[in-house]
């Protein structure tokens, strides 16, 4: 006997007259949300090159907008008619709960677009609220019912109803972004697991038990029930575990908790098998849920591989998102086709006739359908060309419209026969078909599907020559340049875009290998890869991947991104080849898989310049040099500050990897930062410990320079006595001859004069910007580059780029005065930051905004404009919390290292 989920009338029921009734009205009305989402669906899939968060927004569109909606829908449908209750999923409450539900989608995928956060925040807010009411509601139709066979299913809609608001809060959290270290990659894992496994895979698992067998039109198989009591706390626990390890420990900790749900789903499908033994599937439905199921369990068995087989959080997050397309694709989407090609036909009703009509056209051609689906999404996750794949995607995208044509088609045709009757006209018989599930049938559509998806591997191939074996010798000329002997095999890289830098930027292949790059853009831009042979990938956008297949390679290779200035900004890649094929690492024949790509190349830098990268990271605990500045010594009347000045030649790192023997003061580059009021008295006593000569000039103080700015020998000293009359941040440096060298190698510094009556702000900061004319690793500047301006780097603060990551702080409403130096020696700066607006701007001794009372009161100003060994201040609060970034607004400065960020809570 099949299991009664109330799709039909109760036998010994009056017929109903023809016409909707209100269980059809409402089911038409609320699927058709879920139509809707799906036709967003495929116009993302169309247009995904042109829209920002193209990769997060097809997820997002599927699970959070067609499933979500799918799952509040039929969860309340199904658990009225476990429960043996009638259906009161209908009405205001519910209607209220989709609006709530279906606005919070809109609100969460609007905000990510536009990038508002409290958007987002709101939406998910809506979101988990509307999920939060349906659990409540079904928690009251358990407590309402008697106990029933199959009232467990309840409990697997409830437990995952009570997942989603916690999946939603973690994709909140990743939205707000300035998340340290790996913790990204860990909420991201976690909220996936939490999503895709606890609020779909629990709503699955509880809904096969009832209906699979229905689909099947066989018996529930005996234990059913004991078995769908048993797998919930399995599968919860296996989530918990899972959850708990990635938050808390490495990758292997959450592997034991995977494995858990697997083993959950065994104990629930066990029953899932012996129905399908006593009766296979003959339809779209159970064939399409049978795939997706699948594509489930072998996404989880790669899973489970990857947690074990890494300890870093970084790699999972980058493998795991070949997982996506499986899982979203492969596993939910053909779960939810078929559930609705099975649910839509006995809802739009009109006896068995009708639904039998109904279900035929949903099933059109479906053989092939599932044939070229499943094929088409198998070569999208393998390693083709990427012609291959998007030739595979388009399949994809094909057979998700016609779906969606066949459902509009069934429904419209559906509403007309019943009107039809209802208004006693006849009914055109359907014409008698043959079984669609009859074996020859069956095949000759799998055999169909498959031929079209061969065609459209040829047309990619052929789209993309490299990639036919054929012209691999071909392909050898371009990438060597000489004759070479292909081995036969194959050398497989995986590189990463993190940032504008690749990861690895270099790989060692063997002479006569086929190389072949997987491509993954992890960044927020659009990159290729191009090879200077012509090989290339695709334009990929943020989260995407691309095959390039540079054939067999003998000669050294240089690559780079061919985005505008990505070149100029450090996306350059290397293939070196490491010796003839008798050193490669297999025996004969076969692929070799290397993802062991070097980070950087192993050739000798020698220059300081080589080794610079702008989007390197510094080692482990690095912290910046403290910019906050200490107010000037308090106390009534003129203040005498003391100070000794030592000559001391050190050598910095001044760039991630980037070391330099720099001439300073007391060691540090720029030198000690002096701060004092007008009438204050600067005794400043130099020492030489450097092994030429050296000086300084006081730019603060108003005296003839012959004596005091006097070059003294090493092992020298002389005092520097000058009282400040005039207010400004001023200039000190080493006045020895050549003196651009000096001061490029790092003899400079700051001292500040307050204005008379300058206000106290919250906080203030000072930034002292230089160039850098960067010599061989551990030397000096290069003179001839001081000499012909040919400078290789900028920073504030002497190390490149050092506030972006350790950044400068504040809180939104705090008044903040930053104090700018350009010390050059050659270079101006114009200093801004990047959403913020400076209301006060005081510059080389006076006011040129705010203060005492210049300018418009309503004006403000974007930049701080200073010549060499100017400087000045700039005030301004921040609105909202986030980051702000702040830079030499000369480009190209700040993209060679003048860059920081203030972060603001």
């Amino acid at each position: 006997m099949t299991t009664n989920l109330s799709l039909s009338p109760a036998s010994g029921s009056a017929p109903k007259p023809p016409g909707r009734s209100p269980r059809s009205r409402w089911h038409l009305g609320v699927n058709a949300i879920v139509a809707v989402w799906l036709t967003l669906f495929a116009a993302v899939g169309s247009a995904h090159h042109f829209l920002p968060h193209a990769f997060w927004l097809l997820v997002h569109v599927l699970l959070l907008g067609a499933v979500t909606n799918a799952i509040v829908i039929w969860s309340g449908h199904f658990a009225a008619s476990v429960l043996r209750l009638p259906e009161a999923n209908r009405g205001a409450p519910a209607a209220l709960r989709l609006v709530c539900l279906n606005a919070g989608a809109v609100g969460v995928i609007g905000g990510m677009l536009f990038e508002r956060w409290y958007v987002v925040l709101a939406g998910a807010c809506l979101v988990a609220a509307a999920v939060t009411a349906h659990a409540a509601w079904l928690v009251r139709l358990m407590r309402r019912a008697l106990p029933g066979r199959f009232s467990m299913t309840v409990r697997y809609y409830v437990a995952a109803s009570a997942l989603l608001p916690v999946g939603a809060a973690l994709g909140v959290v990743m939205a707000r972004g300035d998340l340290a270290g790996d913790l990204s990659e860990r909420l991201r894992v976690a909220h996936e697991t939490i999503n895709l496994l606890g609020w779909v895979g629990l709503t699955v698992a509880g809904t096969l038990i009832t209906l699979w067998p229905t689909m099947l039109r066989t018996r529930v198989a005996d234990g059913a029930e004991r078995a769908g009591r048993t797998a919930l706390p399995v599968l919860l626990a296996g989530l918990g575990a899972a959850v708990t390890g990635t938050l808390l420990g490495p990758p292997p900790l959450a592997a034991p908790g995977m494995v858990a749900y697997a083993a959950g789903l065994v104990v629930a499908g066990r029953p899932w098998l012996r129905e399908a033994r006593a009766k296979s599937p003959r339809s779209f439905a159970a064939w399409s849920v049978a795939a997706g199921c699948g594509w489930l369990a072998g996404s989880l068995a790669v899973l489970a591989g990857i947690l074990v087989s890494t300890t870093s959080w970084i790699t999972v997050g980058e493998r795991i998102s070949l997982l996506t397309a499986p899982l979203a694709a492969g596993w939910i989407a053909q779960v939810l086709l078929g559930a609705l090609s099975f649910l839509v036909p006995v809802v739009l009703g009109g006896g068995p006739t009708a639904v039998r009509a109904a279900t035929a056209s949903l099933e059109l051609a479906w053989p092939a359908r599932l044939a070229v689906t499943n094929a088409a999404l198998l070569l999208c996750v393998l390693p083709v060309p990427s012609t291959v794949r998007v030739a595979c995607s388009v399949l994809l995208l094909v057979m998700l419209l016609f779906f969606l044509v066949l459902l509009v088609q069934t429904v419209v045709r559906g509403m007309r026969d019943r009107r039809r009757a209802a208004q006693g006209d006849s009914v055109p018989a359907a014409a008698p078909a043959e079984d669609p599930a009859r074996p020859h049938r069956v095949l000759g559509g799998v055999a169909l599907g498959l031929a079209v998806v061969m065609l459209a591997v040829a047309g990619g191939a052929a789209a993309d020559v490299r990639s036919l074996p054929i012209l691999e010798r071909s392909a050898a000329a371009n990438a060597d340049g000489a004759t070479v002997t292909p081995t036969g095999r194959t050398t497989t890289v995986t590189v990463t875009i993190r940032g504008m830098r690749f990861s690895p930027s270099s790989v060692d292949v063997p002479a006569g290998n086929r190389l072949v790059i997987t491509l993954h853009n992890s960044g927020t831009d659009t990159h290729d890869l191009v090879l200077e042979t012509g090989a290339r990938t695709d334009r990929l956008s943020p989260g995407h991947t691309g095959t390039l297949d540079a054939g067999v390679v003998g000669r050294d290779l240089d690559g780079w991104c061919s985005m505008v200035g990505h070149r100029q900004m450090g996306m350059t890649f290397t293939v070196e080849v490491t010796g003839t094929a008798s050193n490669s690492r297999t025996n004969s024949g076969g692929t070799v898989h290397d993802h062991s790509g070097r980070g950087t190349s192993t050739a000798t830098k020698d220059t300081a310049a080589e080794a610079f990268d702008p989007m390197a990271e510094p080692a482990a605990g690095f912290t910046a040099r403290n910019a906050q500045l200490p107010p000037a010594t308090g106390g009534s009347g003129h203040q005498v500050h003391k100070k000794t000045l030592t000559v001391k030649e050190v050598t910095r790192e001044v760039a991630p990897g980037v070391r330099q023997k720099l001439w300073t003061f007391d060691g540090t580059a720029p030198g000690p930062l002096l701060r004092g009021r007008v009438g204050d008295t600067f005794e400043i006593t130099l020492v030489n410990d450097g092994s030429i000569g050296h000086s300084v000039d006081f730019h603060a103080g108003s005296l003839a320079p012959k004596r005091p700015m006097r070059t003294i020998k090493p092992g020298e000293s002389l005092t520097y006595r000058f009282t400040a009359t005039r207010s400004g941040i001023w200039m000190y440096h080493c006045s020895t001859m050549p003196m651009s060298l000096h001061i490029a190698n790092g003899m400079f510094g700051a001292v500040i004069i307050d204005p008379p009556k300058l206000r106290t702000v919250d906080r203030e900061y000072v930034l002292v910007q230089s160039e850098f004319y960067l010599g061989r690793q551990g030397g000096t500047a290069d003179a001839a580059k001081v000499n012909a301006k040919d400078y290789d780097m900028v920073a504030f603060n002497g190390y490149a780029n050092q506030y972006d990551h350790d950044p400068l702080t504040a809180r939104t409403g705090e008044r903040v005065r930053i104090w700018v130096l350009a010390a050059g020696p050659n270079e101006s700066s114009a200093f801004h930051v990047v959403g913020g607006q400076f209301d006060t701007v005081f510059r080389e001794g006076a006011y040129d905004l705010g203060g005492g009372g210049a300018g418009s009161p309503s004006g403000g100003a974007q930049v701080l404009d200073l010549a060499p060994a100017s400087g000045g201040f700039v005030e301004l609060s921040f609105p909202q919390t986030g980051d702000y970034p702040f830079v030499t607004h000369i480009m190209s400065d700040a993209e060679r290292g003048a860059h920081g960020v203030f972060r603001v809570r």
